[in-house]
């Protein structure tokens, strides 16, 4: 509820201070005397467009501020600065914030109803939520199943790349894993024992000569060699007790200098030229080397490679079983929603007639006798939902955001609201009753203390069959103050309040018809109560 509403230097209005309570406020007074500038104070604290021309000559800012109060008992105040130079600036208890963020704040607190003031139920999402509120259109499932499908489009975004990507992966592991499972490689140092074996094949001729003339300067009968010589040694000087320890030595030499013997003559004869198996140490050899340079360089790595490549495949081979529950699961949750939408669509367009019955009724009781209203619900996803007025014979039937007539909008506005009874605790109206009297501006007055039963309205008003229906009654006039005019604002009650009542009967506040009129009007209403 808007509790308090402070303007300074905001065209004839140099310093206004409204305390504002619940029910019908009502605000008259003269033409020209800044009844509207209220309205359009407020609409400019709830971030509408901001003209310098609106401040008040010779002042170079003008400020508008609101404080609200909600029904748990918290506060919010909004403010608005324009200046002649410069931008405009919003504060939201009291520190800068957006223009946006106050604009959107503020559409939850108040609705404004009037020419050239922004109205919720104008826009096609606040006419969709209106015919659903009006419906009891219960739309969790549909937006349980949007969840749930934009959470599985998630999952399935995640597992990433497209079919083909995965398959070109899937052939090149294979592959390559099948290529290091063939080779069946015996360890990581299977190259370095072939390379000794490559070597040893490589120089097998070589070798053996080597391994003969060895064994033969160690034990050859033919010759002088070093086991006589050896064994020479052992015999002069074995037997003789201070030699002893000498003689035991030699002859270790000499048995360990035989088996040498023995086991290079076994190595000499081992060593045999075999072409072929130097081929295929070669070939296995190249193999490797080939293996190594596409998995970083070594035997280790080839082996670690195909770890990881077999570890791929099964994370693959998962989440293409995770892929396809995860599509299967997008189609279910794709039929599931479209029936759900077809479903609150069809509950839609059941409403829409009724919907517009009795806006249109309510029209009519609001002195548009001849107004016709619509609820058009479109086809598809979404349901477009769009409300149409015809507020006169001959007029086709046109979006409510194309209604040229402050009035007649505003009328329809409060007609819905009437029929639909809920939306922002305070609404405002300016114009509705333009262009109506007699039984209709008390149909009008009665419509609209029927609203602030519910909610805290306020209201700029010429016509006294509604002024008489406030709770709070405020007239706005103009003085001259220091050869400067300014806009003041009171509450009347009592005999001011009839005197007020009986200038908007009939122009002469003095006029005791007038006077008796608005008398009776009141002491009517008071009746009806």
């Amino acid at each position: 509820m808007l509790a308090e509403l402070r303007v300074r230097q905001l065209g004839v209005i140099a310093d206004l201070d409204l305390v504002l309570g619940p029910g019908l406020t009502v605000i008259t007074g003269e033409t020209g005397a800044g009844k509207t500038l209220v309205v359009e104070a407020l609409a400019l604290l709830l971030g509408g467009r901001v003209d310098a021309a609106m401040l008040r000559s010779g002042c170079e800012e003008a400020l508008v501020e609101g404080r609200f109060l909600g029904h748990d008992g918290g506060e919010v105040v909004l403010a608005r600065a324009l200046a002649r130079q410069g931008r405009a600036r919003a504060y939201l208890d009291g520190r800068m914030v957006p223009t946006a963020v106050v604009a959107e704040l503020g559409a939850s607190l108040v609705e404004l109803y009037g020419q050239h003031l922004h109205q919720a139920l104008l826009r096609p999402a606040a006419q969709r939520a209106a015919l659903d509120r009006f419906a009891a259109v219960d739309l969790g499932p549909v937006r349980r199943l949007r969840e749930e499908a934009r959470a599985n489009a998630a999952l399935l975004a995640a597992l990433g790349g497209d079919g083909a990507s995965r398959e070109r992966e899937l052939d090149l592991l294979r592959f390559e894993l099948a290529e290091i499972e063939q080779a069946a490689i015996a360890s990581e140092a299977e190259d370095d024992h072939l390379a000794l074996e490559e070597e040893a094949l490589a120089s097998a001729a070589a070798l053996r000569e080597a391994a003969t003339a060895a064994m033969a300067c160690l034990a050859d009968d033919a010759r002088a060699n070093a086991r006589d010589l050896l064994a020479a040694s052992v015999s002069l000087v074995e037997g003789h007790a201070p030699l002893e320890a000498h003689a035991a030595r030699l002859a270790a030499l000499l048995a360990e200098l035989e088996d040498a013997a023995r086991d290079l003559r076994r190595a000499a004869e081992a060593l045999e030229e075999d072409p072929v198996r130097l081929g295929e140490v070669r070939a296995r050899r190249q193999l490797l080397a080939r293996l190594a340079r596409k998995h970083g360089g070594t035997l280790a790595g080839v082996l670690a490679a195909a770890a990881a490549h077999r570890e791929r495949l099964g994370e693959l081979a998962a989440s293409e079983a995770r892929r396809a529950a995860l599509e299967a699961r997008a189609a279910e949750l794709a039929e599931a929603l479209a029936n759900a939408e077809r479903a609150v669509g069809d509950q839609r367009r059941r409403a829409a007639a009724p919907l517009a019955s009795q806006v249109q009724s309510r029209l009519h009781a609001l002195g548009l006798a001849e107004a016709r209203f619509a609820v058009e619900v479109g086809e598809g996803i979404g349901d477009a939902v769009e409300f149409l007025l015809g507020a006169n014979p001959g007029e086709p039937l046109q979006p409510l955001a194309r209604v040229a007539s402050g009035g007649e909008l505003a009328r329809a506005m409060l007609a819905l609201r009437l029929v639909l009874s809920e939306g922002p605790e305070t609404l405002v109206f300016d114009e509705v009753d333009a262009g109506i009297g007699g039984a209709a501006a008390l149909a009008l007055g009665g419509a609209l203390a029927e609203l602030a039963a519910s909610h805290q309205v306020l209201l700029v008003t010429h016509l006294a069959q509604v002024a008489a229906r406030a709770d709070v009654h405020l007239v706005v006039e103009k003085v001259e103050e220091a050869g400067r005019t300014t806009a003041s604002v009171r509450q009347v009650e009592g005999e001011d309040r009839v005197r007020e009542l009986s200038r908007m009967l009939s122009g002469h506040p003095g006029s005791r018809a007038a006077r008796e009129h608005a008398s009776e009007l009141l002491a009517s209403l008071r009746r009806e109560r």
